[in-house]
């Protein structure tokens, strides 16, 4: 299973996307507030460093899960190939619509909160370069379906 590359690629894919549940995605600012967009939803940050929750966000927390456990899932279909590539297309799917949600939940959070400056984080693009390495296992699974079917013509 974790020897075909594809796997591996997978694999990476899931870490990526996991890696959201540990860095802020934004930071949100205006004159006396600082808040932080995380998987949770949008949080002020106190002069403490303690974190106060503003606006729940139920919809990101759902899609990071869901997205995280796709690609693992994935990695255990390996004797269905056929089911694989179809789980990969959802997979950069909803890698897609993770991005999305993060930028869409950044600026109306900031237009709802009063924030002046929205500034996003590295992990934003975690997502988008799982969408690259979930293309890559999608075309290694497409070429191990094609190898299977080819042999198949020989017998």
């Amino acid at each position: 299973m974790i020897q075909r590359i594809q796997s591996v690629y997978l694999l990476i894919a899931a870490v990526l996307t996991g890696s959201l549940f540990f860095f802020p995605m934004a930071e949100m600012a205006d004159m006396k507030d600082l808040y932080r967009l995380n998987w949770q939803g949008i949080f002020q940050v106190e002069a403490d460093g303690s974190m106060q929750m503003m606006i729940p966000g139920w919809a990101l927390t759902i899609l990071t899960v869901l997205t995280t456990a796709v690609s693992l899932i994935t990695i255990f279909l390996f004797k269905k190939r056929m089911i694989q590539i179809r789980l990969c297309a959802v997979s950069m799917g909803l890698q897609l619509g993770l991005s999305g949600m993060i930028y869409y939940l950044a600026q109306s959070g900031a237009k709802e909160l009063g924030a002046a400056e929205v500034s996003f984080n590295w992990p934003l693009v975690m997502p988008l370069i799982a969408i690259v390495f979930t293309y890559l296992a999608l075309r290694g699974i497409g070429k191990d379906e094609a190898l299977v079917r080819s042999l198949n013509r020989i017998r």
